[in-house]
């Protein structure tokens, strides 16, 4: 049976990152460097690999710099070739032209669910991916071109999900699955941040989701909670009364850059990893722990 293509995806970036304030207050988290390249191009190079160009930003009036990112600089541009820094250059130019971005501005931040469901009007009658901006899956992976090829087989929404340890579940919503006849991972119940002692599993929804549009009329029906919030999670509950939800079990290593320390061990475990400054910063870490070990070891 052959469904509606995947054509688009939706990421929100509206969010305050109030976890990074002050650095927030005039800089979105999204942008925040992993070294040389802002967390939101990671997000976007992912939806590259899995064929999907048409991004729409669901963003707020503080988020000006994310459009800059993606637009072209002619400024930037004209001075990085009289410098004659054409390795630069080329890799900004790729930058400027790498995806069909769609800006939409959430007035209000009322929740993740509230967010997607801004996205309505751009994305129609369609099915279409989320993608967290914090969240960065191992390059390589292939995570979302496996999650397409899941929902081209079923038709049906499918959510990532990854193991956490069991003294972490009350951090993310959990799921509970079972497998269908076909093989595919089925899911039967969310709960949100549950207690290790309530939790279903220990398999966290990670970020990275594919829905059918009929999201949009379980968004609609959701009961805001707290603060006026309309949760995604409890959106799906009210989709799984309905239709099937599929599980995806994400391969390679997931990536929090959603909270200080997080980001700080995100940045390190990829600099550490550059043929171009890994050595070194390799040992500048083990001198400056031997420094402090000495200074703890005086008398």
């Amino acid at each position: 049976m052959g469904y509606k293509t995947v054509r688009k995806a939706v990421l929100p970036v509206a969010g305050w990152g109030t976890r990074f304030l002050p650095a927030t207050k005039a800089m979105p988290k999204e942008m925040f460097p992993i070294i040389d390249k802002p967390v939101i191009q990671f997000i976007v190079e992912e939806l590259l690999e899995a064929g999907i160009e048409n991004v729409i930003f669901i963003t707020g009036k503080h988020k000006r710099p994310i459009e800059h990112h993606f637009d072209i600089n002619t400024d930037l541009e004209r001075h990085l070739e009289e410098a004659g820094k054409e390795k630069v250059l080329k890799n900004i130019r790729e930058v400027s032209h790498m995806i069909n971005p769609i800006y939409v501005r959430q007035k209000q931040q009322l929740g993740l669910g509230h967010a997607v469901l801004t996205a309505e009007p751009v994305v129609g009658e369609e099915p279409f991916i989320v993608s967290l901006g914090d969240i960065i899956l191992e390059k390589g992976s292939e995570n979302l071109k496996k999650m397409l090829e899941l929902y081209n087989r079923f038709g049906r929404s499918v959510i990532a999900l990854f193991e956490v340890p069991e003294e972490e579940v009350s951090k993310y919503g959990i799921a509970r699955v079972k497998e269908s006849s076909e093989g595919a991972l089925i899911i039967e119940d969310l709960v949100e941040k549950p207690s290790p002692r309530e939790a279903p599993s220990n398999l966290a929804i990670v970020g990275r989701y594919i829905f059918t549009p009929r999201i949009f009329a379980k968004l609609r029906e959701t009961t805001p909670g707290k603060g006026g919030e309309i949760q995604l999670t409890d959106a799906m509950k009210l989709l799984l009364e309905e239709e099937e939800i599929l599980a995806f079990k994400i391969d390679g290593k997931v990536y929090d850059t959603g909270n200080p320390l997080d980001y700080l061990k995100t940045v390190f475990e990829f600099a550490l990893k550059r043929e171009d400054i890994g050595e070194e910063l390799r040992e500048f870490i083990a001198n400056t722990l031997n420094k402090q070990n000495q200074l703890i070891d005086k008398p």
